[in-house]
């Protein structure tokens, strides 16, 4: 899997900051994945060689044919002192800053000579107190080797590397919480508006279909008042689940929950006969569901005739009142905006009327 953007940019900075500190022709950052027992390259720098990339998809290394990672550190921290850098030479030369007893890696020894490179530093990545990765920079062979004041500094330029990391994590974390549904895990309100407004940015300018899937889940407050909230959660996660699972049908689409008990699924670039299939199949298996009564679906979307959309609004706006139109009649399918006469349309009509309908059961359209 690909490093998320802001890890990957992250390393890439780190990367190149230390080879143009520790005058070197090349440089990398991995990251140590302990659940699959290997080393994954996240960025490559400077000169690279034929089959290196910047950003590889896969490229990564068995643990065990680099076992300092792990050894090198846990012995280091065993002994009372830090992880440090060491020095390995193409030609097989000692490591210096090595532990007692180490030996020399045969894998980077020949992957130095494979790729003209005379020697590196490897420098242990800490983060929270556990071996995060490494920060590999390679120096040209004939260059001069790295010396001791080379492997100072690379330990130092690691430990400011893992606070760049630790802060990396801790935005990315937060923009997940921004724009996450902590319930369910789906993506939120605030993540709808966003894509939103780029989706339709791109429809104006591309003509790319854009379609909006609005469900409000029947039978929620009969849950919640007859077995407790607790199980009204339930059913809400179990929707999400299979909401989740009939977007996965619509390559690119965000699943959300705007919120209580009111879903979405937003299509960029399917036509409006996909989205209206999934939305059918969605109705089936949320009639399924051992708990509520079903789930109430309007589409809106820019594949039919439901006028100019220049604005989030009005798609919500149309979705909300084929939701309502099918939630009054208690359909058991999706209810499409448009499909019945275009401007005449009577959902397309509702939604573009000033008020809306009046009635207990129904909130007021989206402003």
């Amino acid at each position: 899997m690909a490093a998320a953007p802001a890890l990957r940019d992250s390393a890439r900075a780190a990367a190149q900051g230390a080879r143009r500190a520790l005058a070197g022709s090349f440089a990398a950052l991995s990251t140590w994945e302990r659940e699959r027992g290997r080393l994954r390259v996240l960025a490559n720098v400077g000169e690279l060689a034929p089959g290196e990339r910047e950003f590889p998809d896969d490229e990564a290394y068995p643990v065990h044919e680099f076992p300092e990672v792990v050894e090198f550190l846990h012995e280091q921290w065993a002994g009372g002192g830090e992880p440090g850098a060491w020095v390995e030479f193409a030609e097989g030369g000692p490591r210096e800053g090595a532990p007692a007893g180490g030996s020399y890696n045969h894998q980077r020894v020949a992957a130095l000579r494979r790729r003209g490179r005379g020697c590196c530093v490897v420098a242990p990545i800490v983060l929270h107190g556990r071996a995060w990765g490494e920060l590999y920079v390679a120096r040209r062979a004939g260059e001069p080797v790295f010396g001791r004041a080379d492997v100072d500094f690379a330990t130092v330029l690691a430990a400011v590397t893992a606070a760049g990391i630790a802060q990396t994590e801790r935005l990315a974390e937060a923009r997940r919480l921004a724009f996450t549904d902590a319930l369910t895990g789906l993506a939120n309100r605030r993540a709808v508006d966003m894509r939103l407004d780029e989706a339709l940015e791109r429809h104006r300018v591309d003509g790319v279909a854009v379609s909006l899937v609005v469900c409000d889940l029947n039978g929620l407050k009969q849950v919640n008042d007859s077995r407790g909230h607790a199980v009204g959660d339930r059913l809400l996660e179990r929707f999400g689940s299979v909401l989740s699972l009939c977007g996965a049908m619509l390559p690119g689409t965000l699943v959300a929950r705007l919120g209580g008990d009111e879903f979405c699924l937003l299509a960029v670039g399917p036509g409006s006969d996909e989205v209206t299939k999934v939305a059918g199949e969605l109705c089936r298996r949320a009639g399924e569901l051992d708990l509520g009564e079903g789930v109430a679906v309007g589409v809106a979307s820019t594949g039919d005739p439901i006028g100019p959309v220049h604005s989030a609004r009005r798609l919500f706006r149309l979705a909300d009142a084929a939701q309502y139109r099918a939630k009054a009649a208690k359909s058991g399918g999706p209810v499409v905006a448009g499909r019945h006469g275009g401007a005449d349309d009577p959902v397309v009509q509702l939604a573009d009327s000033p008020e809306p309908p009046p009635g207990p059961e129904r909130r007021r359209f989206r402003r």
